[in-house]
């Protein structure tokens, strides 16, 4: 391996890393606010990429109707729990309105917008109103009736969630791969590399989106109170912070991202109902590498996860999967060792 061969690499790794940061900062953001390990967020990144696939190609994406599936089975659990409550029911229709309302109006713009077949970026604004509302949609359903159960049994929630979506997504989506136009198109040349327009535009949205989350955090009160709810959720509920509306805060900016995530990675690879799966797990493996924790980190975790797997394609293509998995061993090894537990009581 020469210089120009391990500075592609190295580029390669950094392009693919860049995705995984976002994924890696979404999984840790979701686990320090609700504890959940959300393994599913792979899923959103196969739906972003589909649904814009299908919009191309003039089609209604399979994203609209189960979207409107998923509002309405969380109408009816606002309902059911409106009864058993004995709230009003001018309390209750409001509430349901609220629930229906936006994914609603925004399938139906998407049932009259796909046909005319808008520009890529508008077709890509449209995909993220449409995926974006999976994130509070699936919180509601699986996860707030249980936002007080420990971690394995949000664990266990988690890979059913992940069954139902991978399974769901076959369904709406079928079976076929789709790669998405590239929505920058040039090429530049520097030294032994070459920065296609793409790849530009990956390092650029990453970059953007990881300096808003931190402005949002540091800047927002909405931000602090999601910070707050990370540290105690308990101080945070005494300071009137609700914590099912931080959660469903929480899952709606890990759908954004991860939707976002599969605009990026859509015209660089062909994308599956079920590529999502090994696309978060690797997120989810640069998370680790941060301890569930640590937002820089998790972009540090991102970096190397992507790296290795570039290289671990150079050098043994067959078992590339099995090199980026393998190192979260060592990892869970060395933080067993820096920072022992106690048995739980």
């Amino acid at each position: 391996m020469d210089f120009s061969i391990a500075a592609i690499l190295a580029l390669d790794g950094a392009t693919n890393g860049a995705v995984y940061a976002l994924l890696a900062l979404a999984t840790v953001l979701v686990f320090a606010v609700t504890r959940v390990i959300f393994i599913p967020q792979g899923e959103f990144v196969a739906f972003g990429a589909l649904t814009l696939a299908l919009l191309q190609l003039g089609q209604v994406p399979g994203t609209v109707w189960f979207l409107l599936i998923l509002a309405g089975a969380a109408a009816l659990a606002d309902l059911t729990q409106g009864i058993q409550h004995h709230h009003g029911a001018r309390r209750i229709a409001l509430r349901m309105l609220r629930t229906l309302g936006y994914p609603v109006v925004i399938s139906l713009f998407a049932i009259w917008a796909a046909p005319q077949k808008f520009p890529l970026l508008a077709q890509a604004l449209l995909t993220l109103a449409l995926v974006t509302p999976f994130g509070p949609l699936i919180y509601r359903l699986a996860y707030e009736s249980l936002a007080d159960a420990s971690v394995l049994v949000l664990l266990i929630v988690s890979v059913g969630v992940h069954f139902a979506l991978t399974g769901l997504g076959l369904f709406f989506f079928g079976a076929e791969g789709f790669r998405n136009p590239s929505f920058w198109d040039a090429r530049f040349n520097v030294g032994p590399l070459t920065f296609t327009g793409q790849t530009l535009i990956i390092f650029f949205a990453s970059l953007l989106l990881i300096v808003s989350l931190w402005l949002f955090f540091e800047r927002s009160l909405v931000g602090k109170a999601l910070r707050a709810t990370a540290v105690n959720r308990l101080g945070a509920r005494l300071m009137g912070i609700s914590s099912d509306s931080a959660g469903r805060l929480t899952f709606t900016l890990a759908a954004f991202i991860g939707a976002l995530s599969g605009l990026l990675i859509g015209p660089t690879t062909t994308v599956f109902y079920d590529s999502g799966f090994l696309i978060g797990l690797k997120g989810f493996v640069a998370a680790v590498f941060a301890g569930l924790a640590s937002y820089p980190q998790a972009l540090l975790g991102a970096l190397v996860v992507g790296l290795l797997e570039s290289f671990g394609s150079f050098w043994a293509s067959a078992f590339k999967e099995v090199i980026v998995f393998s190192s979260i061993i060592p990892v869970l090894l060395w933080r067993s060792l820096a920072d022992p537990h106690g048995e739980e009581h």
